[in-house]
């Protein structure tokens, strides 16, 4: 027996064998370039640190530079009144937190100084300690010039990291010495420096002396006991940068520097030797946890990806599985635009065209046992009634005849009354039953349909009237004649029209009639009532003989069932459109008369007429509600 093995396994370990092999060749490549290359590397590494340390470092110190002489702009501003120069200062204070404290020299004579008093209150400071402790000699600012930048540590706490820029600025038309001492906090320069855990990285003044660095001890002690290299070995733009080996303290040190421009501060980034091989052994360690997540990486993902292509697969199996057992409900969502989604969509087609085909071939074997059943109930009612109603007209006339002779015995001739009543009531449900199994033909003609509605709203006018239920009626206008019988089909409507008042007892309602033409096959008649309406359990039974929701002794429920033949038999349809509490509509739609034009024969409409009314208002027990 041969051992099955799903695709996705195989696609799983066919795409693994190949990475495995890619992955491990790179890694042992990558592993024999370090291993010769990793002094190379680490300076270019720490060359790279410092170039990028001091650009971000000449950025943020420019940026420091230019806010400055937003406050000069604004102090020397001679068309801005005072009260709006300390509220656009106070503004700029809130903008720019990082800076403390402005001062403005002009030929070293010290102008005006302003301040955020928030922050130095935030800092336990006044302005009397920046005073104390950060303003040096005003005479040394004489020799500043325009444009010219001086950056000093001014840091005395180690938990206020400041510094003090000191900006020569344009004085055209002044004719005098400008300058700007502004304090700024260090922040985001420390933030450069402490960016790396493993490199030691700082920031020289132009003296060199330490502005920043990672440790706020150093930075406080101003001074810097590292190795600086000449000026002249180090390149004079700020994107570039030269590395060194050296000592510190006897330990040897690879660095690179680099000039950060603005201020002339320079940029050193430096490492232990040491520290540096035990990088490079990081880094290979590094490759070889990359290489692994790489490898569980490309298992899971092609784990998924066989898995999405084996998926649809595995459902359609089970999908025509549920096919053959007949189960057609099924809804498969195409997961690609492929052959795979292709064949998914063929597979939902198939299935609901089986579904549509079982359902047809159901409703046409519930038709077939429903005509059988009725054809069967036909005769078997033709004959019931046929047996009953003869003993039955024994039975009247013995009554009526009894009721002459006894009318001076009043309380025999009230029992030979009910006798007579209930004797014809079953003589009517006898009749509607032979009405029922003859199944006669109507003498079909082309009519006229409003005509038909006219005389049936006419026969039930006062009965509906009696129930103060108001009729409306909505006749179309140049319909075309129907093939029909007048009387079977003014028949219908009664019975309908009396349901409806029988469905609104005891509260009084609407009903209205509309016609209309419905292409040029068919004339729609609509009967609409805004009684209590009908459950869907209802509406399937409605035109079943002897349904009926009327008390026992009120109704037959061979009303409907009769006006449901009476229409097939005119080649027409009958439904019922409803819900609980919506009332119920009679949708009626008979065909248009094809055949050659006769005029109507107006006697026989007449006479037709008079039978009717002859026969009095149809009695409301025998319909169903």
């Amino acid at each position: 027996m041969r051992m099955f093995i799903p695709l996705r396994f195989k696609i799983l370990f066919s795409l693994l064998l190949g990475i495995t092999v890619v992955v491990s060749v790179i890694t042992f490549t990558m592993a024999n370039l370090f291993h010769t290359d990793k002094t190379a590397y680490i300076k270019d590494f720490i060359s790279t640190n410092a170039i990028h340390t001091a650009m971000e470092t000449q950025s943020i110190v420019k940026n420091y530079t230019e806010r400055t002489k937003t406050f000069a702009r604004i102090a020397y501003n001679a068309s801005i009144s005072q009260d709006e120069k300390t509220r656009m200062l106070d503004d700029l204070f809130r903008d720019f937190s990082e800076i403390v404290a402005i001062t403005f020299y002009e030929n070293g004579v010290k102008l005006a100084s302003v301040f955020d008093e928030r922050a130095l209150e935030g800092e336990g400071l006044t302005k009397s300690d920046l005073d104390t402790y950060l303003h040096g000699d005003p005479a040394n600012l004489k020799g500043v010039s325009p444009g010219q930048v001086i950056i000093k540590n001014s840091t005395f706490r180690t938990d206020l990291p400041i510094m003090t820029i000191i900006t020569g600025l344009d004085n055209t038309g002044r004719g005098s010495n400008l300058v700007l001492e502004a304090v700024v906090r260090m922040d985001n320069l420390i933030a450069v420096v402490q960016r790396s855990e493993r490199l030691e990285t700082f920031i020289l003044e132009a003296g060199g002396g330490l502005l920043v660095h990672k440790d706020p001890e150093r930075i406080v002690t101003h001074g810097f006991s590292g190795w600086v290299p000449d000026e002249a070995a180090l390149p004079e733009r700020a994107s570039l940068a030269a590395t060194f080996d050296y000592k510190v303290d006897g330990i040897d040190m690879i660095g690179g520097f680099a000039r950060a421009g603005t201020g002339q501060l320079l940029v050193g980034v430096q490492i232990p030797k040491t520290a540096a091989y035990l990088t490079a052994q990081q880094l290979f360690d590094n490759l070889l946890v990359v290489s692994l997540v790489i490898l569980l990486g490309a298992a899971v993902i092609s784990l998924v990806w066989s898995y999405r292509i084996t998926g649809p697969l595995e459902r359609l199996t089970r999908a025509t599985r549920d096919v053959g057992r007949g189960e057609f409900e099924i809804e498969l969502k195409p997961t690609s635009r492929d052959e795979i989604g292709s064949l998914t969509l063929s597979v939902n087609q198939m299935a609901s065209e089986l579904q549509e085909r079982e359902k047809a071939l159901s409703e046409a074997q519930a038709a077939l046992i429903q005509s059988e059943k009725m054809s069967a109930f036909g005769q078997l009612s033709a004959g019931i009634a046929h047996e009953v109603k003869n003993p039955l007209a024994g039975i009247l006339g013995y009554v009526q005849l009894s009721l002459k002779k006894l009318k001076d015995n009043p309380s025999i001739y009230k029992n030979l009354t009910v006798i007579e009543k209930e004797t014809r009531r079953c003589n009517s449900i006898i009749e509607n039953l032979m009405k029922f199994a003859r199944q006669d033909k109507p003498q079909l003609e082309p009519l006229e349909v409003n005509d038909v509605v006219e005389d049936a709203l006419t026969l039930v006018d006062h009965q509906l009237s009696l129930s103060h239920i108001k009729l409306n009626k909505e006749l179309g206008h140049d319909l075309p004649e129907i093939k029909g019988d007048a009387n079977q089909l003014i028949q219908v409507l009664m019975n309908i029209l009396i349901n409806a008042q029988q469905a609104m007892i005891p509260e009084p309602g609407t009903i209205s009639v509309t016609t209309a033409s419905r292409g040029a096959e068919d004339v729609e008649i609509r009967v609409q009532d805004t009684g209590p309406g009908m459950a869907a359990e209802m509406k399937q039974k409605v035109f079943e003989p002897f349904f009926t929701t009327k008390e026992a002794g009120k109704g037959t429920g061979l009303g409907l069932a009769v006006t449901y033949g009476i229409i097939k038999d005119h080649g027409g349809d009958i439904r019922v459109e409803s819900d609980p509490g919506q009332g119920a509509t009679f949708i009626i739609t008979i065909p248009v008369w094809t055949g050659a034009a006769h005029p109507t024969d107006t006697g026989s409409r007449e006479a037709g007429k008079g039978m009717q009314a002859g026969e009095g208002d149809p009695d409301p027990a025998n319909e169903p509600t």
